[in-house]
């Protein structure tokens, strides 16, 4: 089942469940996610992390909480639960909305990107080609370059070795406790974090939830 369970990062212990834009999985108490996330089962009975950093290619994106379903994080023999600053997060790390607790977003999210591609694809489709151009087999996070006057909002990209949310003019500097101030876009080329299928689908009018440290346009 890929749909969202009770589980509150805040008061989890600093397992090592919290994703980055640059697609690590870190151990920090301090990262408040507000969303969930699911590969598969990535732990141990000890609640710590494997080799595998997936088991599956439909890597979804839930709600924290769904029909007062309740879990216990990282529980031996269950998904390992995974969490995000905010959307725009977890898909710069090549997750999608989950069609069970988040079905209207699901729904917008394939309607943009049957916008983009021309195709009406289903969840399997949906994640197998985004499978190739989010991780590599050495579990490497796939980039790519593009000018960055050309990146919808909710991209994100990598400036001064640190990921930045591109929106409006502005980017603004991810941090495990929400968004530093906002600076100038960047001219020219610039690596992209977010996987380029989901650029498209921004394009194509996809809009990411954004973390409430994100202030007013």
């Amino acid at each position: 089942m890929t749909g969202a369970h009770r589980g509150d990062p805040g008061r989890a212990p600093a397992l090592q469940n919290r994703v980055l834009p640059t697609g690590e999985i870190v151990a920090d108490a301090s990262y408040r996610g507000s969303l969930m996330g699911n590969r598969g089962i990535l732990h141990g009975d000890a609640r710590r992390l494997g080799v595998a950093r997936w088991r599956l290619k439909g890597w979804v994106c839930c709600v924290l909480t769904f029909k007062g379903r309740k879990r216990t994080v990282m529980a031996p023999r269950r998904y390992t639960e995974l969490f995000f600053l905010d959307e725009a997060v977890a898909l710069a790390a090549g997750h999608r909305p989950c069609a069970e607790c988040r079905r209207a977003d699901y729904t917008r999210f394939r309607t943009a990107w049957a916008k983009a591609t021309g195709t009406q694809a289903r969840a399997p489709e949906i994640d197998a080609e985004m499978h190739t151009a989010r991780v590599t087999r050495t579990r490497a996070q796939v980039r790519h370059e593009a000018e960055a006057g050309t990146l919808p909002d909710g991209t994100y990209l990598l400036w001064q070795d640190a990921p930045h949310l591109v929106l409006g003019t502005q980017v603004f500097p991810f941090s495990p406790a929400g968004y530093g101030r906002g600076v100038q876009r960047p001219p020219g080329t610039v690596t992209v974090l977010t996987p380029r299928p989901t650029v498209a689908v921004l394009k194509a009018g996809y809009r990411a939830a954004l973390h409430p440290s994100i202030p007013p346009l």
